[in-house]
């Protein structure tokens, strides 16, 4: 056996013999995102992650360079995609705004865009940004995250419709040998079909960007007279008016702080408009430092916990996260009291 395959078959040995930790940080992982996704109001389509197979392992550090060189000389130790986690989200606006979230609460050690790396090239194609973070070591982690650290995650964010092409093209190629004959035509194809969705992904985004604009002058009644909760569909067209630089968030995050408004006693959107005359949005934002575009249910969480402050700390539907709530709280809490709310 020569140096090179033994060293490949000493690191794949190792590996194996980590997965089931790397495969435990991994579901630590998508459970940490999920949270800063929820908790920054991001909307998303799903979050999910895994460890590389150990056969994946394997295969990858048996690469060579186009010299037939090794690619790896220490495969464990640089095959960084290990613990793979992977967002999608509706449209490309939401892509930015999950990096700008993991580059402010993680520490980022590398960044990739392939799409912009792609289209520099005068090409349409694969279409994702990849990001390899780990927990920062001065902003720490939620105790319950403890023993990510020390691991890195590899985090691929793209849209529902680039995932649908990644997906699809890396399931037609696995399938078996395309014949030479139909090469040339395949990539062709799956460059047209790179351009539509591109085309398809930039109409999207313009749709929601009308959308906000002409959203928030009035709502339907609600669906169901018994419920005293406003609904989740009007409340989605008031704070798009009344944040009009926010994102959209999840829809069942509009019904979740619903519940947190009828815990208030706040049970019609005249009512809600009325206490948000008395804030002073501006003076929350800075105070709140927000490095992401914050959705609009974490702008009208921020708005709600400057107004009734230990109040809402207490909220039944608070209890899952009453401590980052309490941190939260602190920075309103440094700025003058007239800052933050309108006498």
């Amino acid at each position: 056996m020569s140096e090179d395959q033994e060293r490949i078959r000493d690191a794949v040995q190792r590996y194996a013999a980590a997965h089931a930790e790397v495969q435990e940080a991994a579901d630590g992982f998508v459970a940490m995102i999920t949270a800063l996704l929820d908790d920054a109001g991001i909307n998303y389509v799903s979050v999910t992650g895994r460890a590389k197979s150990v056969s994946s392992f394997a295969g990858k550090a048996a690469r060579t360079a186009p010299d037939g060189s090794p690619l790896y000389a220490d495969p464990f130790e640089q095959i960084t995609d290990q613990l793979g986690v992977r967002v999608v989200t509706y449209l490309r606006d939401d892509v930015t705004a999950v990096a700008d979230l993991l580059s402010d609460q993680l520490s980022v050690l590398d960044d990739r865009d392939l799409g912009q790396e792609t289209a520099r090239q005068g090409r349409f194609g694969y279409a994702s940004r990849h990001l390899l973070v780990a927990i920062d070591r001065i902003k720490g982690a939620p105790a319950q995250y403890d023993s990510l650290k020390g691991h890195s995650a590899s985090v691929q964010v793209r849209t529902i419709l680039q995932h649908a092409w990644a997906e699809f093209e890396h399931d037609i190629r696995y399938k078996g040998t395309i014949p030479e004959e139909h090469v040339s035509d395949l990539d062709r194809r799956f460059t047209l079909a790179a351009g539509l969705l591109e085309l398809a992904d930039r109409e999207f985004s313009e749709i929601r960007h009308r959308l906000q604009a002409t959203m928030g002058g009035g709502h339907a009644p609600p669906a169901d007279d018994s419920d005293p909760r406003i609904s989740a569909a009007d409340l989605t067209a008031f704070l798009a008016g009344q944040f009009t630089d926010a994102g959209w968030s999840r829809t069942d995050h509009y019904a979740w702080i619903s519940g947190l408004l009828l815990e208030l006693g706040i049970t019609s959107l005249e009512e809600l408009a009325g206490l948000l005359q008395s804030i002073d949005a501006p003076a929350i934002n800075a105070r709140m430092g927000y490095r992401y575009p914050a959705g609009a249910v974490r702008r009208l969480d921020d708005a709600l916990l400057a107004v009734f402050g230990t109040r809402y700390l207490g909220l039944h539907g608070n209890a899952h996260r009453e401590a980052s709530l309490r941190a939260r709280l602190e920075k309103l809490r440094a700025a003058p009291p007239e800052a933050a709310q309108k006498g």
